[in-house]
């Protein structure tokens, strides 16, 4: 089964401009959009400037505004770009060889899709900590995310080996609150670090799940 509940759509206050049609204008809020990636990730939400991204994407400050009304909705349409990707990923675990193996390159290749997004989430989440309206978004994704997650671990309860006593809700919404945690400092460690978190998820999926047995 292909799990591909669709995420939330974030909404601002104001509505985006008019989308461009012509190839030019579709190019530069392309480079503005990477441009806040990029940005988001180096420094941050409130350390990145409207000026700073119009730099990185090579326009002037006012053509920023052509595109997005603001930064806080640039940050808004980046989050929902992240969260389409999300929707799109696979969530069943490959067939055949163990089920410690699998979870390790299940969420390997999970984690590694998304990678340019990271930036994206940190500033998100440090944004969502003094903006009220974008911290109730906020909540909305992770309840779509905690039920994605738990449909996971409910398919690896069906592996013959699986334990029966586990409390598959509570332990959901841990390993979401954890994954939300990794991806926010994804931007800002070594590969080989994350990638070192990523297999320790795993490895506590698989014994909590397993109980080591499978």
């Amino acid at each position: 089964m292909r799990r591909r509940s669709r995420p939330p759509v974030l909404h601002t206050r104001k509505e985006l401009p008019a989308a461009p049609k012509q190839v030019r204008s579709l190019q530069k809020r392309k480079k503005l959009l990477r441009a806040g990636r990029l940005l988001f990730g180096k420094k941050g939400y409130e350390a990145t400037s409207i000026q700073q991204i119009a730099e990185q994407a090579g326009t002037a400050a006012g053509a920023f505004y052509i595109y997005f009304y603001s930064k806080r909705q640039l940050l808004v349409v980046l989050m929902n770009e992240f969260l389409q990707r999300l929707a799109g990923l696979d969530l069943r675990l490959a067939g055949g060889g163990d089920v410690r193996t699998g979870l390790r390159s299940f969420l390997a290749a999970a984690f590694q899709a998304d990678r340019e997004y990271y930036g994206v989430v940190r500033a998100w989440q440090e944004a969502a900590l003094s903006d009220p309206g974008l911290g109730a978004m906020q909540r909305t994704i992770e309840s779509w995310t905690q039920a994605r997650v738990l449909g996971v671990f409910q398919l690896l309860q069906r592996h013959p080996s699986a334990r029966r006593d586990c409390e598959l809700p509570a332990f959901a919404r841990m390993m979401d609150r954890y994954f939300w945690s990794l991806l926010a400092r994804g931007s800002r460690m070594h590969p080989r670090d994350f990638d070192a978190e990523v297999e320790l998820a795993a490895d506590v999926i698989y014994y909590y799940l397993f109980n080591g047995t499978a």
